[in-house]
Formats: structure tokens, sequence, C-alpha cells
């Protein structure tokens, strides 16, 4: 069994957040792949379904980002869970937006959701890192993460979700090189052969001219005749 956790701020008020991404990939998981509905459970908001052949729980916790931990360590010990179990979303200033990067352990970068769950349950779980880009300075960062997105940020927005809800089955299979090619193609498509641009001819050579062309009308060039009297009248009787 896998643990899919979305990291993010419960109530309406938070919901379009820049901070809330990680509760929205898992509510596409959990439309596209036909999951149970959002229930109460563990200070969270608990879901049910397969991906693939897996069995997964979507969390989101209701404790506020800063408490995520609480609520991610009563679930794995309810469902006898290791953090290898765990998969977590989470919003990544270090990442332009609609960038996404998958990360085994390693720190907490200063993310408080991050920093409980590292106290409640160690580091060693896995991370999806959904970029929403900096805010340029750290003093801004607060006010930037608790901020809707911009109606510009919506086409690569959906692009991501839709990405993630395709990769998912792999993501729980421990695939995340499927899991990231699903991505890719929903963010980076490959670009059609059949697209590419026409050659630009401005600046080109001009082909040489062709060479005149010589008609069969044109008459015969006229030689001189250079015969004596006597000469052209025996030609004449030959």
């Amino acid at each position: 069994m896998k643990l899919f956790v979305g990291l993010g701020n419960p109530g309406a008020k938070y919901a379009g957040n820049r901070h809330n991404i990680g509760f929205m990939a898992l509510d596409q998981i959990a439309g596209d792949h036909g999951f149970s509905p959002w229930r109460s459970k563990f200070q969270a908001s608990l879901a049910d379904g397969r991906l693939g052949t897996e069995k997964v729980a979507l969390l989101k916790p209701e404790t506020f980002m800063n408490n995520s931990g609480q609520s991610v360590g009563e679930a794995m010990r309810f469902f006898k869970l290791t953090p290898d179990d765990v998969v977590v979303f989470h919003d990544e200033l270090d990442l332009a937006p609609g960038k996404c990067r998958v990360k085994a352990g390693g720190g907490h970068a200063g993310h408080n959701g991050l920093r409980s769950l590292h106290a409640h349950v160690g580091p060693e779980y896995m991370r999806v890192r959904l970029g929403i880009g900096h805010p340029g300075h750290k003093d801004r960062v607060s006010p930037y993460v608790l901020s809707d997105f911009a109606k510009a940020d919506a086409d690569w927005l959906d692009d991501l979700l839709r990405g993630i809800g395709d990769g998912a089955p792999a993501l729980a299979a421990g695939d995340t090189g499927r899991f990231m090619n699903a991505v890719s193609l929903r963010t980076a498509p490959p670009r059609s052969s059949g697209s590419s641009a026409k050659s630009n001819t401005k600046g080109a050579p001009k082909p040489p001219a062709p060479a005149p062309r010589v008609t069969r009308s044109e008459p015969a060039a006229q030689t001189e005749d250079n015969r004596s009297p006597l000469q052209k009248l025996v030609d004449k009787f030959r």
C-alpha cells in the first residue's frame, strides 16, 4: 500500500493558494482514477482507491501546513507503513512554475510542511516537488505562497496537474521515470515534424538566368562567296 500526501492549508480561504498545490495534485488523482469520496480521518481528508495494481490512500492533512506531520504520522501508524511507502506532493519555490521533480529523502529547505514531516516521520519519504517560482526576496515568500495563483498561471497549472494524474499509476508502482515522462508529455509535448517552419529564403542567392534559347526560325549566318566568275559558271553546270 502507498500513502500519497498532499500539503496545503484547509478551508476555502486557502483553496487557490500556491501553497496548496499539493492538495490540488491529490484532487486531480482522485478525480482521474475514481477514488472514494473524501472523508475525515487522521486529522485529514482521506480517499481510497487503486492506481494500477497498487492500493493507495490519499491524505490531505487538515492540521494546517506547519503541523502536517501529526496527521501523516497517525495515518502511517494505522496502516503500518514506513517512510518508503509515503509520497508527498508539495510546492517548491526553487523550481520554475510548472516544473516537476521527484526526490527521495533530503532536507526540508525551510518548507514548514516538510519540517513537520521530518519531526514526526523522519526524512526518508519521497517528495514530488511542484515548482511555483520564487517572488525574488525572502521577505516576500510568505505573502507569495499564501496568495492565489494568477490567471496567467492557469494553463501551465492545468497541464502540470493533468500530467500528475496521468503518471500517478507509474508513481505508485515506483517507476519515477515513467511518471516524469507522463508529466512531460503534458507540460512539454514533443513538436510534430510536420509543423516545422518553412525554410527562410530571404537573402538567398538567385538562381542563374537560363541560357538564351535559339529557335529554328532564325536564319543561318551568311558566308561570303569568294569564287571567281568562271568558277561560279563551272559549278553551275556540274
